[in-house]
């Protein structure tokens, strides 16, 4: 991931952890104002791009889903690395086994890439911005013009540091965001035998642009020797994405 968030340092785990993401979550709820949201100035959403060029009930043929599972990186954009291990492979291996996972048990599921591929090629209506930003503002659309309740983007950490291990979880400053972020932190730090806690990510793009609850999922750390051992052998990516599916299906539960 490009831009790094870590230092993370253990405090409590276990149930005082989902208390508090409870208790957020239910104090997020009375003070949250019943007034419309504000519209977004933001760049032209696929449907005024394509108005007049589709049926009026286009919309039907796009997916409707639960969960938006947000590969991160891919194509020329690589991510995070260690010598030739790349970020962009890892996050779509076990994106894929989590989308399986969350579709076994009912959980209507899509990914954003299900291949090698920069989503920054699919923009074809900011043509003016940087790659990056093309990348980016492509993710947030398509949750804007594919109906889902929550978002899980899928990411490696990377620290010059090379003793910071372990998974983070970064949530908008928001109370179901902070639920789901908690539900997902605590089953990967039970696989994982960690005590870290989520995060505000108060510098990503993603969640500071995307409407519904979103969580940016960082499995471990690329630069860390056993984590990276971890992220790259099969077995244990099943094991990550069975956490991330787990805690996924306990916040739909606790909803």
């Amino acid at each position: 991931m490009r831009e790094r968030f870590f230092g993370c340092r253990p405090i409590r785990m276990g149930m005082t952890l989902l208390a508090g993401a409870v208790w957020l979550y239910c104090c997020s709820a009375k003070t949250s104002s019943a007034a419309p949201a504000e519209p977004w100035g933001e760049a032209p959403s696929a449907h005024s791009l394509l108005e007049g060029q589709l049926p009026t009930d286009y919309s039907r043929a796009l997916p409707t889903a639960q969960v938006l599972i947000d590969v991160g990186h891919g194509g020329i954009d690589g991510g995070a690395h260690h010598e030739q291990i790349l970020e962009k492979d890892i996050n779509l291996a076990v994106a894929k086994k989590v989308y399986t996972m969350l579709r076994s048990q009912g959980i209507r599921t899509v990914l954003n890439r299900n291949g090698d591929y920069a989503l920054s090629d699919d923009n074809r209506w900011n043509p003016g911005a940087s790659r990056h930003r093309r990348d980016l503002s492509q993710r947030s659309q398509l949750t804007k013009e594919i109906s889902t309740q929550i978002l899980v983007s899928i990411h490696v950490n990377w620290a010059p540091d090379r003793t910071e291990h372990g998974p983070l979880v970064l949530h908008q400053n928001e109370g179901e965001s902070a639920l789901l972020a908690f539900c997902i932190q605590d089953a990967l730090n039970r696989g994982q035998n960690t005590r870290g806690l989520p995060r505000v990510g108060k510098p990503f793009y993603l969640l500071n642009v995307v409407r519904q609850p979103a969580v940016i999922v960082e499995m471990g750390f690329i630069s860390h020797e056993g984590d990276r051992r971890m992220l790259t052998d099969a077995a244990k990516q099943t094991e990550l994405a069975a956490a991330i599916a787990s805690g996924v299906r306990n916040y739909i539960l606790l909803r």
